[in-house]
């Protein structure tokens, strides 16, 4: 969000935001949130009563509904990757701090807290109508939209919608929506290095790997620049469509994922059709869709971890502030090693120096 969003008379209204819709029938609504200077909650509030209806995003009634209407396309993203999925939600495990979605192609990690704003949404598109379910942090920006398919089941869908529905429906009224803070980097304290790498090499999970950088106060790019070329090392830009265009010619499973503050959403298995399409880099098989602004892509890392057996690798792409844009890592089931196809691919991507990397960080 660019605007103050202290100051609502800078700021469109719910019926100008309308006809700046009518006008641009065809942009997408996180563009046209952008031309506007307003967030896509807004955008989507301001069409309350005009096709669009105030739902509550309560994970105990919403999961467990969306269990019963079948194949959907769950749509997770960050400002750089869009990651999509078709198919059914499955098994709903509910938790205060995080939430798990886990099925053979819907698989999130989700949290609640940042679960503010949800509206179910019905757009006319020539004779047909599109629906979907979309939910929005604090700040206005979307963590999850859930759209409706052929197969979908329209009667459990509606049912659905009238269990999340709430009783204000009051038109024109955007929701209150906060300034997100700046993403800031957790630059390392003396000695910090030799306690990273003493951790580092302690770990028997890579769920562990959060923790230690909590503990430490480092974020991961920090992390990765202090723990040596035995666990991190960092790649050149395109190492990532590579790695995609790779495992797709050889065949080699993957889990990618692709997040933001309310939500992890992750593919695992084989990709097959990759295309470029101006900046965009795109996966189009039939239960999978990723688009990713490789042009946004300012450091890549491949990453070692220690697991239950041996070590996992890793591939993740950055911002130019440091924000993780998308990761990578081999399909393998616990308590078998990594794969070794999926080891071998990630260590022969495109190096960098790592002092001519850390030269050009600084």
């Amino acid at each position: 969000m660019k605007a103050d969003p202290n100051s609502p008379e800078t700021r469109p209204g719910a019926a100008e935001i309308r006809e700046a819709r009518a006008r641009n029938p065809k942009m997408r609504e996180r563009d046209l949130a952008h031309s506007l200077d307003v967030t896509e909650a807004e955008l989507v509030a301001s069409f309350v009563g005009h096709g669009v209806k105030r739902i509550a995003p309560r994970f105990d009634d919403l999961f467990p509904g969306l269990q019963g209407v079948g194949e959907v396309m769950a749509l997770t993203r960050n400002e750089s990757a869009v990651h999509e999925k078709i198919g059914p939600f499955e098994k709903f495990v509910n938790g205060k701090r995080a939430a798990l979605m886990l099925g053979e192609q819907i698989d999130t990690r989700m949290f609640p807290a940042s679960w503010v704003h949800g509206f179910a949404v019905e757009k006319s598109d020539g004779k047909d109508v599109r629906r979907s379910l979309q939910f929005f942090d604090a700040h206005g920006e979307a963590v999850q939209k859930i759209h409706a398919r052929p197969d979908t089941d329209r009667a459990a869908w509606d049912r659905l919608v009238e269990t999340l529905l709430l009783d204000d429906q009051t038109p024109d009224r955007l929701p209150e929506v906060t300034e997100a803070e700046p993403f800031v980097r957790k630059r390392p304290v003396d000695g910090a290095e030799a306690q990273l790498r003493e951790r580092w090499q302690a770990m028997s999970d890579p769920h562990q790997f959060h923790g230690m950088l909590r503990d430490l106060d480092l974020d991961r790019i920090s992390a990765f620049e202090l723990a040596g070329d035995d666990w991190a090392w960092p790649l050149d830009r395109g190492a990532v469509p590579a790695l995609l265009r790779l495992a797709a010619s050889e065949s080699i499973p993957i889990m990618c994922f692709v997040g933001n503050r309310g939500c992890i959403q992750i593919h695992s298995g084989a990709v097959a059709t990759v295309m470029d399409k101006g900046p965009w880099i795109n996966v189009m098989d039939p239960t999978f869709h990723l688009h990713l602004r490789t042009d946004h892509i300012h450091e890549v890392w491949a990453v070692r971890k220690p697991a239950d057996v041996g070590h996992v690798t890793s591939v993740e792409a950055y911002d130019s502030d440091g924000r993780q844009i998308i990761q990578f890592f081999g399909v393998r089931g616990e308590g078998n090693r990594e794969r070794s196809d999926w080891r071998g691919l990630a260590e022969n991507l495109p190096k960098l120096d790592r002092a001519i990397q850390l030269g050009a960080a600084e």
